[in-house]
């Protein structure tokens, strides 16, 4: 079996898809976006920066900074490895909240 050309995301996709079960999930790599920045001189990865939608019942009656927590408490060593996730951005909803949003934009 072949190596993975991007395990941080793998594991990221497997870890909140476990937990969170997301009716929605994307998950968009910046990484290059990002390459020339002082902060990444020293690193090889390619898996740095990452954008995060999910959309999941198990946000519900939690507020943002919490279901963020409940996101960086998944990937914990993810964030913590040398080489790393250095900068996550997530948008967490609920199943009703995208369903709001969807309805909102089709006005």
């Amino acid at each position: 079996m072949a190596l993975s050309k991007t395990p941080m995301e793998d594991a990221m996709r497997q870890k909140i898809t476990d937990a969170l079960a997301p009716t929605s999930f994307e998950v968009f790599n910046d990484s290059h976006l990002h390459s020339h920045h002082k902060a990444m001189k020293d690193t090889t990865s390619q898996e740095t920066h990452f954008r995060v939608f999910i959309t999941s019942s198990a946000f519900e009656k939690k507020m943002q900074p919490a279901r963020h927590r409940m996101v960086y408490t998944l990937l914990k060593d993810e964030l913590a490895a040398q080489g790393g996730i250095h900068a996550l951005q997530l948008r967490t909803r609920t199943p009703e909240e995208e369903e709001k949003v969807k309805a909102k934009e089709a006005t």
